[in-house]
């Protein structure tokens, strides 16, 4: 005879779901007054594409996406208005030359197809990068410096 534990394993992923960040569309109008002005400030030159809301570890932030000349800029608030986090798109050959090493060496070959600084509390975390191997997309990271990075960020 054959133990069925779906509805064990169903519970372990509902607890577990959670702790990982949750992110939902929405429109301009849903974002809090304070969080509104803030996007108005961060977003005069940009076009933006569109809004989310993310949880994660309990607390709420609004997402904006935006283009600015071509680039993405996406801007991470805190539910007060506060800029949490901001990813914007760079051109490869404008990172210093360090970067660039660091991020060829973790992308072993593979394609990178676009590079993104990360930025928390107004200082430069880390440069996250997408690249392509055999069809597959994959994320890589290195730090300010081009680095390994201890954790990912």
């Amino acid at each position: 005879m054959t133990t069925r534990c779906y509805p064990i394993a169903a519970l372990i992923l509902a607890l577990t779901l959670p702790t990982f960040a949750q992110e939902k569309k929405i429109g301009r109008s849903a974002l809090p007054p304070v969080v509104e002005k803030a996007v108005q400030t961060e977003t005069k030159d940009a076009t933006v594409k569109g809004f989310a809301e993310e949880r994660e570890h309990g607390k709420i932030f609004y997402e904006v996406e935006t283009v600015t000349n071509g680039h993405t800029r996406d801007i991470l608030f805190t539910s007060d208005g506060k800029i949490a986090e901001i990813e914007e798109e760079e051109a490869f050959d404008s990172l210093p030359t360090n970067v660039q090493t660091g991020l060829r060496k973790k992308a072993s070959g593979a394609t990178i197809e676009k590079v993104e600084s990360l930025s928390k509390k107004g200082q430069l975390v880390a440069y996250e990068g997408t690249i392509r191997r055999n069809g597959k997309s994959a994320e890589i990271q290195v730090g300010p410096q081009g680095q390994n990075l201890a954790h990912e960020e």
